[in-house]
């Protein structure tokens, strides 16, 4: 029988007059995988963090393995592991003296010391790689080291926080494996994600929302509740983006999303669906599907309506452009005698979504640099709105925006400093610098933060700076690498809302994601591995390329995944 790992009574935690954890009560048991989820800004962090004695209660009670966080801090953290948000570790520092260093501040020494490394170097396959600068490792072996040093003492109590944002979908799916083998030991594990389809993973579920419980209990329970309340828009094909903003207006639409060459939508309890008739002059089905646990978590934290973008646009361009917008032609990168990208070549037309997917390590954020100016290719062309970015570079970058994948603007400058500060740098001058930093001001909602330091920003509100920064130029090119990384289900439906208004201008759109209900959105994505592009099309034809009798309705990760591994044994045949 499982046993009560946490208690909170009434606890309550504030910054200033922000109550990041209000008056909450719940008991996390162990024998499991406890999922904590909610949109950013929600306490998550927060709530792991007094569990842990980091932070102490303004009030009520808080036990830990049946002790007080903060009287009894040290024989809490004998008790309980906790990895952070962020990479934590010392990236000038080798995997086996990370380690080292997490032993000798956890007191782990002489033979259980040894024992210890053999045994979780094994259990992380992280032994071939033990003298790896840590800097050096790609997301997934990040996160797995960071794994390792957190249990260099078995705990009673695994915290996680967030460990798989960023990572691809085969380093999710071995992190899952190892941390699903730590609870088959009796191990008790709390798993904060963004990720909706890892808490549906957990054997329980908490919710939370402005510090604040709105759900405990089974992902099945509260996905049961949206029964008969998600449907699909079928055939909707190249007009999926205004099929799309057609349902959002609908009564009783509550969210939608694109999936493939379908549309999702999700209904107000009581509402009627749409018909195909409402749809005017489209061909189209709306049939039944069945209900996950992101339709509960949008119904219970969302609006009444799907998200809606604020940025003016021009009409849906009815052609797309005789020639591509961007190009890549035999595309090669090398360092020394390593190859990180090998003869990539694809084009992408105007008003279209071009998805780079592929494990950590793979090459498309090489491929992603080298076509957006910042890395110089070894040999091949990029190409951006008909200029050689290697040769024309100062002009191919007026032509494209550009989002990094790190927030990457001055924390130390306001909203409003960074806006006007790259308005500078995109050459907008006098009354159209102005009529631009407004535009995307209202656009995106920042009005109330210009004051703020950028620094400082909810982790949404930074993506939407970092968005408005890139496109206040009106760029006909927009780079996004993984726009979206960890950001809750709710900003990310906001984000694409403002690139899908984006495309229906004629922008076109490159952008890399290891969220892969985002890769839906795309109209072509392009998987690469080990350097090379090994599959290219629409979402619905890289899952339909591995449909088997026993995969009969593959979903895009099963697709990356099986496209992965059949590469792999082709390379060892």
């Amino acid at each position: 029988m499982s046993e009560a790992l946490v208690r909170l009574d009434g606890v309550s935690k504030r910054f200033d007059a922000t109550a990041a954890i209000a008056e909450m009560t719940t008991t996390i048991m162990g024998g499991g995988i406890t999922g904590l989820a909610g949109p950013d800004g929600a306490g998550k962090t927060t709530l792991l963090r007094l569990i842990l004695g980091l932070l102490k209660p303004d009030s009520g009670t808080l036990s830990v393995c049946g002790r007080d966080p903060i009287s009894e801090a040290s024989e809490v953290r004998d008790l309980v592991a906790y990895m952070p948000q962020r990479f934590g570790l010392y990236e000038d520092l080798t995997v086996l003296e990370n380690l080292s260093l997490y032993a000798d501040l956890r007191a782990v020494i002489g033979e259980d010391r040894r024992s210890a490394f053999d045994r979780l170097l094994t259990f992380t396959s992280l032994a071939p790689f033990a003298g790896r600068i840590a800097g050096a490792l790609s997301g997934g072996m990040k996160q797995k080291l960071g794994l390792a040093c957190a249990l260099i003492r078995t705990p009673r109590l695994l915290l996680l926080d967030e460990p798989t944002a960023g990572v691809d979908p085969v380093s999710r799916r071995e992190l899952w494996r190892m941390v699903r083998t730590l609870t088959s030991e009796g191990i008790g594990v709390v798993w904060s994600t963004a990720y909706l389809e890892e808490a549906e993973r957990c054997e329980r579920v908490l919710l939370m929302n402005d510090g604040r419980l709105v759900y405990e209990g089974t992902p099945s329970e509260i996905t049961s509740r949206m029964a008969g309340r998600s449907f699909h828009v079928r055939n909707a094909g190249e007009r999926r983006r205004a099929v799309l903003a057609a349902a959002a207006k609908m009564p009783g639409v509550i969210d939608g999303v694109i999936q493939g060459a379908n549309v999702r939508i999700v209904l107000a309890a009581g509402a009627t669906p749409p018909s195909a008739e409402d749809f005017k002059g489209l061909s189209l089905e709306v049939v039944p599907t069945p209900p996950r646990f992101e339709d509960a978590f949008v119904n219970l934290l969302g609006s009444a309506t799907p998200a809606v973008s604020r940025l003016p646009t021009a009409a849906d361009p009815a052609t797309r452009s005789a020639g591509p917008v961007i190009e890549a032609r035999e595309l090669t990168r090398r360092y020394g005698s390593f190859t990180a990208a090998d003869r990539i070549s694809f084009a992408i037309g105007r008003g279209e979504i071009f998805g780079l997917l592929g494990p950590n390590g793979a090459g498309k954020s090489t491929t992603f640099k080298m076509l957006c100016g910042l890395l110089r290719p070894t040999s091949g062309e990029a190409r951006v709105a008909g200029l050689d970015v290697a040769v024309q570079t100062s002009a191919a970058r007026n032509r494209l925006g550009y989002m990094a994948q790190k927030f990457s603007l001055y924390g130390d400058l306001s909203v409003a400093q960074n806006l006007e500060f790259f308005a500078g740098v995109y050459g907008l001058t006098g009354a159209g610098r102005r009529r631009a930093v407004e535009r995307v001001t209202d656009a995106f909602g920042l009005k109330r933060y210009l004051d703020t330091n950028a620094g400082t920003l909810p982790a949404g509100y930074k993506q939407r700076l970092a968005l408005s920064c890139a496109v206040m130029h009106e760029p006909p090119v927009l780079f996004l690498d993984e726009p979206t990384s960890g950001v809750d289900p709710l900003t990310r439906r906001e984000f694409w809302a403002h690139i899908n208004a984006l495309v229906h201008s004629g922008v076109t759109v490159m952008v890399t994601t290891h969220f892969l209900d985002e890769a839906e959105y795309c109209d072509r994505i392009a998987l690469i591995y080990r350097g090379r592009v090994i599959a290219t099309g629409s979402p619905d034809d890289l899952k339909a390329s591995v449909r088997t009798p026993a995969l009969s309705d593959p979903t895009l990760e099963d697709a990356f995944i099986a496209l992965v591994e059949a590469d792999d044994q082709k390379a060892v045949a």
